[in-house]
């Protein structure tokens, strides 16, 4: 049974019980969320991840990483250290896209290592193949679709990208709407490519009860991708976006009734007034299923601060109802990131997803940032480094600027903080209690 069909029946599984136990909350409260399908857990049995991640209504909001091979980049050494800088920094899952090299060693090889929610993007495996079978995307069978599916699905896979919405008509309204930047998804590309090569709809689509069977024997979440998401500001909100959006909605009411578990995955690049207004419209059209968002993106005049830019349309999108962030790397837009543009990319969605569990009120999430504020009024330097989201960069920041004096090396003897406490009687510590 999967995870939602065993809430279902009031069985509450070791899993569950473990994620109610880390977003600190009562199991009994946590089932129905995940029997409705307001929250899924990924969570493949052949996997089983030690560190299982809830993704839904009333829980921290989750931050995914994206890693992964290219043909010009192969190296799996380079993927692993990548794995490790995401675990070391807090992520909740990370994705597999790699498109270079041995691609099921790749994959086994991350999973082996991965305590957190695994994820991939089928399409890819099938796509390289079809190339090195019949030399075109366009070659790729719609068993070689499947195929890609129940094979990383045996291997543990938790979750998997499929564009089920991406359909003949959705392709008619791209040909109609006149898009500045067309299709920017990759799997979404695959798929727009095949279907006008072979005049056929989706199999994603028109097998979706073939996929619905593999993911709910292996328990795979399903993460319904956007292969029309907009690649430009100017491209939000636009018919093909949300004549894909209404298909998804459709999929998700198939998909519990089958008893698997999905999310969905949303835009891309939106300007900032349209952030919330595409989070409030998923959540109706697909009945509050978990909402996956890329970014968003709020603006595409940064190549090289993307990680900034999603940022600050993440905090934005978490506040308004999004359940998952996908990072973005400075990287972005310009080429496979390095180790360090992972560790930005990762800390900057943190930043944006707690931002917007504040607003949420997701417990714990402003008791974190009063504990801070009290350290720092106090000048209590260690409890700042423990409770920051980059306890590593603070205390190299802290050893690059030391002076002699307990406040920072920007006021000194002019802290504001140590200056009123003095005179406010606040209890702060004195100077040889903070050392």
């Amino acid at each position: 049974m999967t995870q939602a069909e065993k809430a279902r029946k009031g069985l509450l599984s070791p899993v569950l019980k473990a994620v109610a136990k880390a977003e600190g909350i009562a199991p009994d409260k946590l089932a129905p969320l995940v029997a409705d399908g307001f929250v899924v857990i990924p969570f493949n049995p052949r996997h089983a991840p030690a560190r299982p991640a809830g993704i839904g209504r009333g829980l921290r909001t989750k931050v995914n990483v994206n890693l992964g091979t290219s043909r010009d980049f192969p190296q799996l050494a380079n993927e692993l250290r990548k794995v490790k800088i995401s675990l070391d920094y807090g992520a909740d899952a990370l994705m597999d896209l790699s498109t270079g090299g041995d691609l099921k060693k790749i994959r086994r090889t991350i999973l082996a290592r991965t305590p957190i929610p695994v994820g991939t993007v089928p399409i890819y495996q099938a796509a390289v193949q079809a190339i090195d079978r019949r030399d075109s995307i366009v070659g790729m069978t719609e068993d070689d679709l499947f195929e890609a599916v129940e094979s990383q699905a045996r291997e543990g896979v938790d979750f998997m990208t499929v564009h089920s919405g991406l359909t003949l008509k959705a392709i008619d309204r791209l040909k109609s709407q006149g898009r500045v930047a067309d299709v920017v998804s990759r799997g979404g590309a695959f798929l727009v490519a095949w279907m006008l090569h072979n005049g056929k709809e989706n199999p994603f689509y028109a097998r979706y009860d073939r996929l619905l069977e593999i993911a709910r024997r292996h328990d795979v979440t399903l993460s319904l991708g956007d292969g029309l998401r907009p690649g430009s500001i100017l491209d939000a909100t636009d018919r093909p976006q949300i004549e894909e959006l209404l298909t998804l909605g459709e999929l998700v009411k198939r998909a519990r009734e089958a008893g698997v578990q999905v999310m969905v995955e949303g835009p891309g690049h939106v300007p900032l007034d349209q952030v919330e207004m595409n989070m409030r419209l998923e959540k109706r059209v697909c009945d509050g299923a978990p909402f996956y968002v890329l970014g968003p993106l709020v603006t595409d005049i940064a190549p090289g601060y993307d990680h900034i830019v999603s940022a600050i349309g993440g905090a934005v999108a978490a506040a308004a109802g999004a359940d998952f962030l996908c990072y973005v790397t400075p990287a972005e837009h310009l080429g496979l990131p390095s180790d360090d543009d992972v560790r930005e990319g990762l800390i900057a969605s943190k930043i944006a997803a707690h931002a917007g569990d504040i607003v949420k009120g997701v417990p714990g999430a402003l008791e974190r940032d009063l504990a801070l504020a009290r350290a720092r009024k106090r000048l209590d330097w260690e409890t700042q480094r423990r409770l920051s989201i980059d306890p590593v960069k603070f205390a190299a920041v802290r050893k690059r600027r030391r002076t002699r004096s307990q406040a920072c090396s920007m006021c000194g003897d002019f802290c504001a903080m140590r200056i009123v406490g003095q005179f406010l009687g606040s209890g702060r510590k004195t100077d040889d209690d903070c050392a």
